[in-house]
């Protein structure tokens, strides 16, 4: 009993200081933020600002064009996430409730696709979208990135475990298959496609290299290319870097803490545990 006692404690010991460590850059973000420069770089290493510069996220949308920026962002994130999830979930079904041949085997193939790695095919990619006119366009980034294969397998994970009785016993009853999908099929996968959402907003949020390469309009730029061309013009103020940085990652950090318990709840119920 003592030594798992013991044991207990030193590993929520561990978690905590590895947690700080995950948590104090951020912190330091925050607080750079709200200093001046000289503050920054001032010896020795400060945490506390001593005059607290709040005007840093007034000013900071007067300088760049954060709106246009952020707007572009959640525009992708949203409308590509709607779509993977749909796509995800959909394909899902078929792979798992719909007994058609070459099943498996299509489904092998195109989950082996996440093993390739983007940068592979990244040149032939943009060959086709610039030869059908989608380049420096908002499909060129839609159309990238509204099927994936990584959804396909975590929503397939879930779906095997509904009994198929559930859907044998709806299609005697004459539903269709989408029917089955949209009546019975999503109800029961809410954490599933929770789960699916925040990490399909996350990684459409947080992409770097599409944007880079797709768009070349200021009115199209997104929050990381934005930031991008910000630090060139204003590499010297890294209090409004740090600013910039902030309001990019916050709204991350609030989906996430609003959808945290359906996300846990969603990667447990795909059978993805680690």
């Amino acid at each position: 009993m003592a030594k798992g006692i013991v044991t207990r404690i030193l590993a929520y010991a561990v978690l905590i200081v590895m947690g700080v460590l995950f948590v104090l850059p951020f912190v330091w973000m925050v607080l750079a933020s709200l200093m001046s420069n000289n503050e920054i770089f001032a010896v020795p290493f400060r945490w506390i600002p001593e005059h607290w510069e709040f005007q840093h996220y007034v000013q900071i949308w007067s300088k760049t064009n954060m709106a246009v920026w952020l707007g572009n962002t959640v525009f992708f994130a949203v409308v590509v996430t709607v779509l993977q999830v749909f796509t995800g979930s959909f394909a899902a079904y078929g792979f798992s409730k719909i007994d058609f041949p070459g099943r498996r085997v299509l489904f092998m193939a195109y989950i082996a696709t996440m093993a390739i790695p983007w940068q592979a095919y990244m040149i032939p990619q943009f060959t086709m979208l610039s030869a059908a006119g989608l380049n420096d366009t908002r499909w060129s980034i839609i159309l990238l990135q509204a099927f994936g294969a990584f959804g396909v397998f975590m929503m397939k994970q879930f779906y095997d475990t509904v009994p198929d009785e559930l859907c044998e016993a709806a299609r005697l009853d004459g539903l269709s298959e989408f029917g089955i999908y949209r009546k019975i099929i999503l109800p029961l996968s809410g954490p599933s496609l929770a789960a699916l959402a925040i990490i399909t907003f996350t990684n459409t949020w947080n992409d770097y290299m599409g944007p880079l390469l797709y768009l070349r309009s200021p009115d199209l730029y997104t929050i990381q290319l934005g930031l991008k061309t910000f630090i060139s013009q204003y590499d010297a103020d890294y209090a409004m870097i740090m600013t910039g940085s902030v309001l990019a990652v916050l709204p991350i950090v609030v989906v996430f803490l609003i959808g945290q318990k359906q996300f846990i709840a969603g990667i447990a119920t795909s059978g993805m545990k680690g």
